[in-house]
């Protein structure tokens, strides 16, 4: 779900609005639709995101839009493999991708309702602590990274990918979850730091309450990106629905931003720095 150099899309249903396109351009379709409910394109089984029970915080996030927009939340729930876009939001079943990277030029996007990055984790007991892929000590340790995400071109460039252990990117969620395996691999000490999308990051540590720390992974010239903001995806010729998406995010931002800061995402300022906790 992933493609190296190319942002991020392995975590989340954002993630899928990169790898369904398929090449095609994005469907013509106007806004006649049905705007009884707000239908959600969602993954049944990915959190911190979503889930079929409700659980995750895009699904959170989508009651609350819900709530302002007057509308009542259903799902549309597809597998995050290759066909997410197609089978969902261009086959008109659903209207509303909760996370999209702002800009994507699959879908189009609403304004960014958060502001994160991939981050590198640690044992909290470990005696270390990440200061950037020029650190020496990199070298004598155990690493592990999503294959094909953004931080696996940094660990080619510094001549690291050896010493990695790499986890699948294109697996059945509702039976694996590699980033999550990777931080318990950590918190188990058969690897010593990891790198993965920062939100994943939070979730799990603060849910089960691994003995871990992490930080913000820096941009580098010349590197992808390691930083996003997110938004939620819509279909193209449709603005006044994106007028109206992009307002009740304006709207419920204090709510969505507590609900984000609930699941531990972590949250970057506008300058790219990690926000504290209030």
């Amino acid at each position: 779900m992933m493609r190296l150099l190319v942002p991020p899309v392995a975590f989340s249903v954002f993630a899928a609005a990169l790898l369904g396109g398929n090449g095609q351009a994005p469907a013509q379709t106007g806004e006649i639709v049905d705007r009884s409910q707000l239908r959600v394109c969602a993954d049944p089984s990915n959190l911190p995101f979503s889930n079929e029970k409700g659980e995750g915080f895009e699904n959170r996030v989508a009651q609350l839009m819900g709530e302002e927009l007057k509308l009542e939340v259903s799902y549309v729930f597809f597998p995050q493999v290759v066909g997410f876009v197609r089978n969902t939001l261009r086959a008109r079943r659903c209207d509303l991708v909760m996370g999209a990277i702002v800009g994507d030029d699959i879908l189009q996007t609403t304004n960014p309702y958060y502001h994160s990055a991939y981050v590198a984790v640690w044992r909290t007991d470990s005696g270390f602590a990440f200061k950037g892929f020029d650190d020496p000590r990199l070298r004598s340790l155990r690493l592990g990274v999503v294959s094909a995400t953004p931080p696996t071109n940094l660990l080619v460039t510094h001549e690291l990918l050896a010493q990695t252990t790499s986890y699948a990117l294109m697996v059945d969620t509702r039976y694996e979850s590699p980033a999550h395996q990777m931080l318990e691999d950590i918190a188990a000490r058969k690897i010593d730091v990891g790198f993965v999308w920062g939100p994943v990051a939070g979730y799990f540590i603060n849910r089960e309450k691994l003995p871990l720390d992490f930080a913000v992974l820096p941009n580098l010239p010349g590197a992808p990106r390691m930083e996003y903001r997110i938004a939620m995806g819509v279909r193209a010729n449709e603005p006044e629905w994106r007028r109206k998406i992009n307002a009740a995010i304006v709207k419920r931002q204090p709510q969505i931003t507590a609900l984000l800061r609930e699941y531990g995402v972590p949250l970057l300022d506008e300058q790219g720095r990690l926000q504290k906790q209030p």
